[in-house]
């Protein structure tokens, strides 16, 4: 699989570092470079790449403009990378895939490149399932009923969950006890894991975080927000069907009326 690239910078002396950094990884293709906004917004429309590496603070457009001027399309993904790193909180929840510091490191381009790699293939898979769901519909519906409805090898079960979960922050590594986690905040590709008496940082989505979590402890009650459930203390009703949930250190999370379907299960 090729990564097609758009290089968003306007320094050049920037673009020429970047080229050379990728040069290492033999997959990704750079289509164009751009030194403003406005080009990369042509550029992204006609190309229609995989991938934009694009800087954050340029004349005119601004990185998280060209983002905005992407609304109406689909986007590719996005690594930022900039010279300042008080754009962080906002790259991530522009959905960027990472946020890179200049000069760009090598080995963290490499861990960006590989969420890429993921991405890419976890949307090529379901492309590819759509399609397959659009062939049996059309050919064989009983199949497609039998392929919807799945197997038995997706219910739940404890062994496949994770009790321990290896967590690199601030130059350490802690091993954090899965039934000791509070509740999980997302940040972009950034999870916040919370519990008793300590908060960090995990780069991973919140989508491949949930698949290592037993579904029956843990639960999303916002679209960015899981909460272990048995941490649950006091449900407090609040105004248009959504409520907060009291946890043991006494914290309080917003249950969003999306996921009301969980509170149900504290009222019996």
């Amino acid at each position: 699989m090729t990564i097609r690239t758009i290089l968003v910078d306007d320094e050049s002396l920037a673009i020429q570092g970047l080229k050379l950094r990728l040069e290492a990884h033999e997959d990704v293709e750079i289509v164009e470079t751009c030194s403003n906004g406005r080009e990369a917004i042509r550029a992204i429309k006609t190309h229609k790449p995989d991938l934009v590496f694009l800087d954050i603070q340029m004349p005119g457009f601004d990185g998280f403009s060209v983002v905005q001027g992407l609304m109406e399309v689909e986007p590719p993904l996005f690594i930022f990378c900039t010279a300042y790193s008080d754009h962080a909180i906002r790259a991530f929840e522009a959905q960027a895939v990472d946020y890179l510091m200049k000069p760009v490191d090598e080995g963290r381009l490499a861990d960006a490149l590989d969420r890429v790699r993921q991405r890419l293939s976890e949307k090529k898979q379901v492309q590819e399932a759509e399609k397959l769901r659009e062939v049996l519909a059309e050919v064989a519906p009983d199949a497609m009923n039998e392929f919807n409805a799945g197997g038995d090898e997706d219910a739940p079960s404890s062994n496949r969950f994770e009790k321990l979960i290896n967590i690199k922050d601030r130059g350490q590594i802690f091993r954090v006890d899965v039934d000791s986690i509070e509740r999980i905040d997302a940040a972009g590709d950034y999870m916040c894991i919370y519990t008793a008496d300590n908060s960090l940082i995990l780069r991973e989505t919140m989508k491949d975080l949930e698949k290592r979590l037993d579904p029956r402890n843990f639960q999303r009650v916002h679209r960015s927000t899981i909460v272990n459930l048995s941490q649950v203390r006091q449900v407090k009703p609040h105004t248009n069907g959504e409520c907060f949930l009291v946890l043991e250190s006494g914290a309080q999370v917003k249950v969003s009326r999306s996921y009301r379907d969980v509170v149900a299960r504290f009222v019996h």
